[in-house]
């Protein structure tokens, strides 16, 4: 399979990335470790605002997946403005993704697939990547998902 022009495939899903978001507290959005690139929590958001809720409660599975795949975007622009091209990826290799949720609520991997899909939609092989999905009380001013990413660069 030929490699695959990151920014042809955004064109292609009809995703423009947003400007890469500034962090909410003391710490920054993305630290490289030689190849590898950490990317800090990024929150759900909805016409520029947190996307608060809880799923169980307030949302449902597909509004859960919803904001993820569009933390998957925010990720994607704060990668893009380290790394400074997208096709520098090499792997996207884990996602790890926190779900404010109710006790009984168990389908946090079927909101995680919001992003997991997105990314694999836009990065092919590159995009296959190791994943963790919790349930968690809370996130930070009341966000209903929140996700990290991890990916190598060359």
């Amino acid at each position: 399979m030929a490699d695959i022009n990151v920014y042809d495939r955004l064109k292609e899903l009809g995703i423009e990335l947003p400007t890469a978001g500034a962090p909410a507290a003391a710490y920054v959005m993305s630290a490289q470790s030689g190849n590898t690139v950490y990317l800090s929590g990024h929150i759900a958001k909805k016409d520029g605002k947190v996307w608060a809720g809880k799923l169980g409660d307030t949302l449902s599975t597909e509004e859960g997946k919803a904001a993820a795949r569009s933390i998957a975007i925010d990720l994607l622009a704060t990668l893009h403005a380290h790394v400074g091209d997208l096709n520098k990826v090499t792997r996207i290799v884990k996602l790890m993704s926190l779900v404010n949720s109710t006790l009984d609520f168990t389908e946090q991997h079927i909101v995680t697939n919001g992003a997991s899909e997105l990314v694999a939609d836009v990065f092919g092989e590159k995009g296959k990547h190791a994943r963790s999905a919790f349930g968690v009380a809370q996130i930070p001013l009341g966000a209903c998902v929140e996700i990290e990413l991890i990916a190598e660069v060359a």
